[in-house]
């Protein structure tokens, strides 16, 4: 008796675009991670774009934390160094679990790209009543290599030895 085969299982989804000047018309950020999910086969069921406040990301947060139906949320945005960029901060006191690895692995890939300029970089990740909880930089081409080198296959119950699908909440 072989092991049992993994299938692909969806998982519902929210977005937030965290900026001061990105709006409905030039987030290209927040529009490509959407698309990647649902070409993945995910369901993106809210996202907003807030300005860079502590408070307001972690309100919104907070929501799809407590919602019976969001089980993994993307942020990206306010990651940087500059004191303005406030994500760590508003999310780190959420989390019941920090996810260490997420942002070391990012700031790996991010190295290839940009050189020694990721030590700048705050991506972090981290779980909260069962939420997946993923913040990484603003950047279109950040997004992109953090959806596709590390995201898609972590969201993605095949992927082995693991994968976060299992530790989400159940719909």
């Amino acid at each position: 008796m072989g092991k049992p085969t993994r299938e692909f299982q969806p998982v519902q989804m929210a977005v937030l675009t965290v900026s001061d000047s990105r709006d409905a018309s030039n987030d290209t950020s927040g529009d490509y991670l959407r698309e990647a999910a649902r070409e993945a086969g995910h369901s993106v069921l809210d996202h907003a774009i807030v300005p860079d406040n502590i408070y307001r990301i972690r309100a919104i947060v907070s929501r799809w934390i407590a919602s019976e139906d969001v089980q993994v949320v993307i942020v990206n945005g306010g990651t940087g160094f500059n004191l303005k960029n406030s994500t760590p901060e508003a999310l780190l006191p959420l989390f019941d679990r920090q996810i260490d690895g997420f942002g070391e692995l990012f700031r790996m890939i991010s190295y290839e790209e940009i050189g020694g300029s990721t030590l700048q970089s705050r991506a972090i990740a981290g779980m909260a009543n069962q939420t997946l909880i993923m913040a990484v930089p603003g950047s279109t081409s950040a997004c992109r290599s953090a959806w596709e080198r590390i995201i898609a296959e972590q969201l993605d119950a095949r992927t082995r030895p693991c994968n976060f699908v299992s530790h989400l909440k159940k719909l």
